[in-house]
């Protein structure tokens, strides 16, 4: 045996193809080899038809590429490798029928040995289909936000072939779904269990050598007996004295790599690699620890990277993960969605974890279940040896909802406490009771290693306080900023995770304000800015009104004014509950994927908003904070709490606290404290009592300032 291919990534097919919109006629003829598609339109792969103006309405497109291989040596094996198809699929080999694919970033495979062998010449043809809901309280394809969100244009159809299409060779035995965890590690020992199914051509007996390796090696040798057909095992490997892989603000990250080789006799017949990292996670009660370390999250979402997934670079996801990294931030969450696999190869590298929502957002149908487990179980198998990856979420917000974009999404969002007295969170639902249990089960069971949770956004409800992470938008959808620490302290458990919070701004953008008429401000195209980019006039105006502005340029820099006070005291009040009893937080949303007005912090552009300063302020390592979360106080007192928050690894101390509040008809008032700080902890330093001569604007200043310390913090506040 000789001449086995390298197959982690083949002969890639990417690059001009030919596609027509799918007809009945030519439908039935797709895979024909004498089909004469010389007049089909060409497009390029990967990438979405959308991008192709003749196919931007359609929901079904016929892919056809022709190509040649070179002669197969003696007992090897051909397989065609689709890493990405949005979000159905038929395909033809030389017109032959191999099978179809579903889920659009499950990676599928199929045999072309026989077909391979009998000419130079080939066709591979496929049907895509990717429709648009029927009805979006029920949908039935699995494609989380890229179909329905508040931060995309819904009418966008992400179908296509958006990954690599590409053809391996092999021996007579092919390593297929290998899937690699560490089931647990700390500085003596970790222990790795590998999973793999082995296809083989023969029956045979086989090696299978196992090498993990970073700046030492250690390899594992089985032997098989593998029947003819496809052979599951599973198979552990200890490594001794690992260095263990640890977020960037904890450690370094070194990555080790995973290879798995058959060898028949003294042939490789196939050899698949992972780059791992050793590491345990724990979450107790929304309570993060790493490698035995405590760890508080601070986070944001991701959405996708850009409206376009197949145009996304893997410097686009190095750069986004940096930028959260320079902010403070140590976690993502991949929000309704499977990114590209650079995302997560990039967040191994950089440290960041990364909370994984499998992609479904709202409602769906009843026909999805069996597809959703068996898509979750692949979700786990293709992504789950990133080490930066902590937590599967099965399903974000599970409620039926079909509003407009621009409109509220729950008829109680506007009240007080939001969700809390919604009903959609406390009557049994099918999505929130089977489904995403179900879910959650296969999640589970395909990895032990890390928690799962059924749906991110239920809140706890009575009798049984059964919620998740929470979705709180105070000072935006419902109440007041300051209401968030009312329900800390009537519902403490609301507060373990927040993954969701924030508000709408509108970012500097020409487009947008070109769209809708800022020139004729404050004449506006009301329908261009709810339908086309999302914004939500109702709240926009609630807390930034049109009216009170001068200019367009005023009312934008007005709501991302908002926007950043929303930020900047929700994260401050979470930071003050650390570990009593919040774990941590992710603020929504990171960054828009197209011009559009949402609660994104950078906008298409990655240029920031005012938010984005808000965002890196609270989340700097060490912060002092003041209870001073709403807009006006009393003359006659206010008892304000000061708080010094550290996520340092290191004692603080000594430092001084300088606390000056300026009201009107008075003097400066001015308090001096000095003291030490314990590693990673939440100090009460003072609670001084605010009082004030007159009416009017007042303002608080904290400084904090030591050897290995300089804090700083300001608010400003009415006094009436």
């Amino acid at each position: 045996m000789s001449g086995f291919a390298d197959t982690d990534r083949g002969i890639s097919l990417s690059g001009a193809w030919k596609a027509l919109a799918a007809e009945e006629a030519t439908r039935r003829r797709i895979g024909d080899i004498n089909l004469d598609d010389d007049s089909w339109i060409d497009v390029e792969v990967p990438g979405l038809w959308r991008s192709t103006e003749l196919l931007s309405e359609a929901e079904s497109v016929l892919y056809r590429r022709h190509f040649e291989l070179h002669g197969l040596a003696q007992g090897n094996r051909r397989w065609l490798v689709i890493d990405g198809l949005c979000y159905q699929g038929d395909i033809w080999f030389d017109g032959a029928y191999l099978g179809d694919t579903e889920g659009y970033f499950v990676e599928h495979s199929f045999e072309i040995t026989e077909a391979a062998s009998q000419a130079r010449e080939h066709l591979l043809a496929i049907e895509a289909n990717c429709s648009t809901p029927a009805d979006r309280t029920a949908k039935q394809s699995i494609t989380g936000v890229l179909q329905h969100s508040d931060t995309l244009d819904q009418d966008l159809n992400p179908g296509g072939l958006w990954r690599d299409v590409r053809i391996e060779e092999t021996g007579p035995v092919k390593i297929g779904n290998l899937r690699v965890l560490v089931l647990e590690a700390d500085n003596d020992r970790a222990i790795i269990r590998l999973g793999a199914e082995l296809d083989s051509s023969v029956t045979t007996t086989a090696e299978v050598v196992t090498s993990i390796s970073y700046l030492e090696r250690t390899e594992h040798t089985q032997e098989l007996v593998l029947a003819r057909g496809r052979n599951e095992i599973e198979w552990h490997v200890a490594v001794e004295k690992p260095e263990l892989w640890w977020p960037f603000a904890l450690g370094e990250q070194p990555l080790y790599d995973s290879q798995v080789t058959v060898k028949i006799g003294d042939c490789e017949s196939d050899t698949r690699t992972r780059r791992i990292g050793l590491r345990s996670f724990e979450l107790r009660n929304w309570i993060a620890s790493v490698n035995g370390e405590r760890i508080y999250l601070k986070g944001s979402n991701f959405g996708p990277c850009s409206s376009d997934l197949s145009a996304v670079s893997e410097d686009d996801h190095r750069r986004d993960l940096a930028l959260a990294k320079n902010a403070g931030l140590n976690l993502v969450r991949v929000h309704g969605h499977v990114a590209h696999p650079y995302l997560y190869q990039q967040a191994d590298q950089l440290g960041m974890l990364i909370f994984q929502d499998f992609p479904l957002q709202w409602g769906y149908s009843r026909a999805i279940r069996s597809q959703a487990t068996r898509q979750a179980t692949a979700l786990v198998h293709q992504f789950g040896h990133h080490p930066s990856i902590v937590l599967w979420s099965a399903h974000n917000e599970p409620f039926r909802y079909n509003h407009k974009l621009g409109e509220r999404r729950d008829a109680n969002s506007g009240s007080t406490f939001g969700a809390l007295t919604s009903i959609n969170h406390q009557v049994p639902s099918w999505n929130r009771s089977i489904l995403d249990r179900a879910i959650k089960r296969s999640l589970e069971k395909a990895d032990p290693t890390r928690p799962a949770i059924a749906h991110s956004g239920v809140t706890p409800h009575f009798p049984q306080l059964d919620g998740t992470d929470s979705h709180l938008w105070f000072g935006w959808e419902h109440g007041e900023i300051s209401d968030l620490k009312v329900v800390a302290s009537r519902i403490p458990r609301l507060l373990r995770f927040v993954s969701e919070f924030g508000a709408q701004a509108l970012p500097k953008d020409d487009e947008i304000g070109e769209a809708c008429g800022a020139d004729n401000f404050p004449l506006l195209n009301r329908e261009v800015l709810t339908e086309r980019f999302g914004a939500q006039l109702e709240l926009l105006e609630q807390h930034t009104p049109v009216s009170e502005a001068d200019s367009w340029e005023d009312w934008v820099h007005r709501t991302q004014l908002r926007q950043a006070e929303v930020v900047r005291h929700t994260i401050e009040i979470l930071r003050t509950l650390k570990y009593r009893p919040n774990g941590g937080f992710c603020q929504f949303l990171f960054a828009d994927a197209l011009p559009f007005v949402s609660g994104a912090v950078l906008d298409h552009h990655r240029r920031p908003k005012m938010a984005w300063d808000a965002l890196t302020a609270a989340n700097r390592p060490v912060i002092v904070v003041a209870d001073l979360h709403r807009e006006a106080i009393p003359a006659a007192g206010h008892k304000c709490a000061i708080h010094v928050v550290s996520d340092l690894r290191n004692h603080i101390g000594p430092a001084t606290l300088t606390i000056e509040w300026r009201a009107p008809g008075m003097e400066t008032q001015r308090w001096t404290f000095t003291g030490e700080f314990e590693p990673d902890t939440v100090t009460k330093v003072a609670e001084p009592v605010l009082v004030s001569h007159a009416h009017g604007s007042a303002s608080l200043s904290l400084e904090l300032r030591g050897p290995q310390v300089h804090a700083v913090n300001l608010y400003q506040v009415n006094v009436y």
